[in-house]
């Protein structure tokens, strides 16, 4: 069980806790309900995370969610999925990442007015042609990333702790930013939280192979979760004593200038070294498992055949990380056009991410009416209340990431409705079973 907690939290551990509190601060500018809407983030995680190890023991998959949704809705459903990932999920998260990365790179070297698109794209470009050339991740690698992260959270919060002097400004407590007021702040400000959460959906894709694991896996999941709420709520609890709310909204690498307030110049750069290895490696993993699961996808539907080719010589889906090196471009050149390139990226995949979650708890709801003698080695606690919950906060979070957000979302939405006509073309070329209900 501890293996399967390390997985865990190093899933969910990443760089969006280096930069997504920033947004957040920006909704409230307060300090009290910054670092709630972090607590809350791990509750909701909770609720999540007993779902789909539901689904993952009872219908174990390495498809995960496209085998979840294709099971439950048919392989239209499963179809869109494929789209929406390949076009707007894992694209915009790379995109994401690398904007991350851009705005640590500029703070060390600025090269002018676009050097955060800049170090962005050039990102996208190398880690791409390293992985046609055959590089692959190693465990080693990744055990190297988790322990980078915790050391960057942990002199984070070792430096609110112990380095600071007690005489810290008065934090405002008054006000709120120019939105609609507190239910388009929350909103917006959970859209945010919860992706730094991201990651424990595919944690629980493990849960058949957990030692005991109808019991072991709620466990791990729970204290795992916690684990992370802790660092996530410690670490934002030394944003908000260091640089204050208003401080927090305003800095554009929220780790670097904390570090820097606190111990100077070295500690900036040592931060910022830092956040940047660690994102390189997170952009690299998410551009090595997003193309296979495009070639995955050029072998299911003819269509998308292009995407099919493998190089025997890298032992790499060369196609399949060409059109996902373009795709990502695109949304860096996208978000270089936007106030704020990170902010669009959210804006960008929130939607269709919360769209296709919401399906997933319904698709619990589908199968246990479908399969009511489906051998469950885990079932949920308190059906239906838990996964009523669970999709109750996938569409309010859907709501939110459609209402308070900007045009970042109606780009990610127009982009997934492209996928309709395509659909339409897949079944004519491929008519029968393959698009029928299963």
């Amino acid at each position: 069980m501890f293996d399967t907690i390390a997985v865990i939290v190093g899933l969910v551990i990443g760089a969006g806790i280096f930069q997504l509190p920033s947004l957040v601060a920006a909704q409230f500018y307060s300090a009290l309900p910054i670092v709630t809407v972090w607590f809350l983030g791990g509750i909701c995680s909770a609720i999540g995370a007993l779902c789909f190890a539901e689904l993952a023991t009872t219908y174990p998959s390495a498809g995960g969610e496209y085998h979840f949704l294709s099971r439950a809705f048919g392989r239209n459903c499963g179809f869109m999925f494929a789209w929406a990932r390949m076009s707007v999920i894992q694209t915009g998260s790379i995109a994401l990442l690398a904007y991350i990365l851009g705005d640590y790179a500029s703070e060390l070297w600025p090269l002018g007015r676009h050097d955060t698109a800049f170090y962005a794209a050039s990102a996208i470009v190398a880690l791409t042609a390293l992985n046609i050339a055959g590089v692959r991740q190693t465990k080693s690698l990744q055990n190297m990333l988790f322990a980078a992260t915790l050391l960057g959270l942990l002199c984070i919060i070792a430096t609110g702790a112990f380095i600071l002097p007690a005489e810290v400004p008065a934090l405002p407590v008054d006000a709120f930013p120019e939105t609609d007021g507190l239910a388009a702040a929350l909103g917006l400000a959970m859209v945010f939280v919860l992706l730094t959460y991201g990651g424990w959906n595919e944690a629980a894709y493990i849960s058949a192979e957990v030692q005991d694991g109808p019991r072991n896996i709620v466990r791990a999941l729970m204290i795992g979760i916690a684990v992370i709420t802790l660092f996530y709520v410690a670490v934002n609890l030394v944003y908000v004593r260091v640089l204050g709310p208003s401080g927090m909204a305003e800095s554009s690498a929220i780790a670097r200038d904390v570090m820097a307030a606190a111990v100077g110049p070295v500690g900036a750069t040592f931060i910022s070294v830092l956040v940047c290895l660690v994102v390189l490696a997170s952009l690299n993993v998410t551009i090595l498992t997003g193309a296979r699961t495009n070639f995955a996808l050029g072998r299911d539907f003819a269509l998308f055949g292009f995407l099919s080719g493998w190089s025997e010589k890298g032992s790499t889906p060369v196609p399949a990380l060409l059109f996902q090196g373009l795709i990502a471009l695109a949304l860096v050149t996208f978000g270089a056009m936007q106030r704020d390139g990170l902010e669009a990226m959210v804006e960008y995949l929130s939607p269709v991410f919360w769209l296709f979650f919401l399906l997933t708890g319904l698709s619990l709801f589908v199968l246990r009416g479908r399969d009511p003698d489906r051998a469950r080695p885990y079932r949920v606690p308190l059906y239906p209340l838990i996964p009523a919950l669970f999709c109750l906060q996938c569409a309010y979070l859907l709501y939110s990431s459609l209402k308070y957000t900007g045009t970042g979302a109606l780009v990610g939405v127009g982009v997934l409705l492209l996928g309709l006509p395509l659909l339409l073309a897949a079944r004519r070329a491929a008519p029968g079973p393959a698009f029928g209900s299963d």
